[in-house]
């Protein structure tokens, strides 16, 4: 299949090209930009007049909930929804039921996707043995069936020296660990972030040390491995200048943000709402403040949707009672747009432009952090491509998602940003009509 994407604005981080180019893709490639090759005669061409045409989105934490969870939500049904919102590649907690700590289960995983012909999908593999913090997994077999890296999910580790032999062992093999800053008793249970609203509400606190506590710990064991750490979630002002300084001594640490934590406080939970039941919790305006400048300085290499699709039964319940998280595939494009209009209108962004470094945080840079191939549009890459509308609203409502996961603190916001066509290896997934 040879395809012509022709008058677009074309926006590619990686390689600082921004501006009306065509790009042609051939044998699902990318065979060039701007101009055509000699003799290239398209199979298909589409118009992409008043679109920005980019790489592929690639997120770094989007639960799919199979195997064991599919009454939560099927391969299926989030392999559609990353279609809709432009996610071409995407990295899977191993948190399913069974736990993904044996490359059967891995491989299963990704011939499954593989047979639907959508997103890329790759697995994050199981750091211990069921995500119990004791027996060390066989990393080595589980890089073999496929896993980019390893990580305990939501589950901390308690004992410090199996965490130190996880870190020597991935240092070894130069794997990346893949780790949510959380201390294993200092705010376990607790379900809104500790302060006056949380108090005043009821509600059981998760303070900011839980995460600063375990930082301290994993930059220790850092400094005594060199292994190399990516940090998912992050969620506080003192937890990011931690990690500013981590990255100022030259420890080899990244970091995401979720894209909800870039917009949202604490005050959103407003009447109890079990939509804004997330992990991390929502915390103050001061910590969301500090994450939105550590997204545009880079303190933050990456912006992920944090998909976690929860189920009616699950999810209507008192806000202490609801299961955690909330749907993100189909917003993550909206919601990196809504934080560069935001500083666009409120900042000195220097001279990249915020849709460009936006664009940067879910393609390229979350790319670099997962030692992925993707993000970008050089000559030669996979031709992983969404073109969208920048200026094209669209209201969240459950009805427009495709995702089997409906619930989200962004229900009935009116967002910019619509994805017109998402094509995967040169293939077009999803256009819309």
């Amino acid at each position: 299949m040879k395809l012509h994407i022709k008058n677009g604005h074309l926006i590619d981080p990686a390689n600082g090209i921004d501006g009306k180019n065509d790009l042609y893709i051939a044998d699902g490639k990318v065979l060039a930009v701007g101009s055509a090759p000699a003799g290239f005669t398209a199979d298909q061409t589409i118009d992409a007049s008043g679109l920005i045409v980019s790489p592929g989105f690639v997120d770094l934490s989007a639960r799919l909930r199979e195997p064991g969870y599919e009454y939560k939500a099927t391969l299926e049904s989030e392999m559609q929804a990353a279609m809709q919102g432009g996610v071409t590649s995407l990295i899977c907690p191993p948190d399913t039921d069974p736990v993904l700590d044996e490359p059967g289960l891995v491989e299963m995983l990704k011939h499954r996707a593989k047979t639907l012909n959508l997103a890329n999908v790759h697995p994050l593999g199981a750091l211990t043995v069921g995500l119990k913090g004791q027996a060390l997994t066989e990393m080595a077999e589980l890089t073999e069936a496929g896993c980019i890296g390893f990580a305990q999910a939501e589950e901390p580790i308690e004992d410090t020296n199996v965490l130190l032999r996880a870190m020597q062992y991935a240092k070894t093999f130069n794997y990346t660990v893949w780790l949510r800053p959380q201390d294993a008793h200092i705010g376990r249970g607790g379900i809104a972030a500790s302060g006056p609203l949380a108090s005043r509400l009821g509600l059981s606190g998760v303070p900011v040390m839980s995460e600063t506590i375990a930082l301290h710990t994993i930059f220790e064991l850092m400094r005594a491995t060199g292994a190399r750490v990516h940090l998912c979630r992050m969620s506080s002002a003192a937890g990011l200048e931690l990690v500013r300084n981590a990255k100022k001594e030259g420890l080899p640490v990244t970091c995401d943000v979720g894209a909800h934590h870039i917009h949202l406080t604490d005050a959103d939970i407003g009447f109890f709402d079990s939509n804004a039941r997330v992990t991390p919790p929502f915390r103050s305006q001061r910590d969301r403040d500090a994450i939105r400048l550590g997204l545009l300085d880079g303190t933050i290499d990456a912006l992920c949707s944090d998909h976690t699709p929860v189920d009616d039964d699950e999810k209507l319940l008192p806000f202490g009672e609801a299961s955690p998280g909330a749907t993100g595939l189909e917003l993550l494009l909206s919601l990196a747009l809504k934080w560069a209009d935001d500083y666009a209108a409120t900042q000195d962004t220097g001279s990249v432009r915020p849709l460009a470094r936006a664009l940067a945080r879910i393609t390229s840079d979350a790319a670099r952090v997962a030692g992925l191939d993707a993000g970008t549009l050089s000559v030669g890459a996979a031709a992983d491509v969404c073109l969208f509308d920048p200026e094209a609203r669209w209201t969240v409502e459950a009805s427009a998602l495709a995702s089997q996961g409906k619930h989200t603190p962004f229900l009935g916001y009116n967002l910019a940003g619509q994805v017109r066509a998402t094509i995967v290896a040169g293939h077009v997934a999803f256009q819309r009509s």
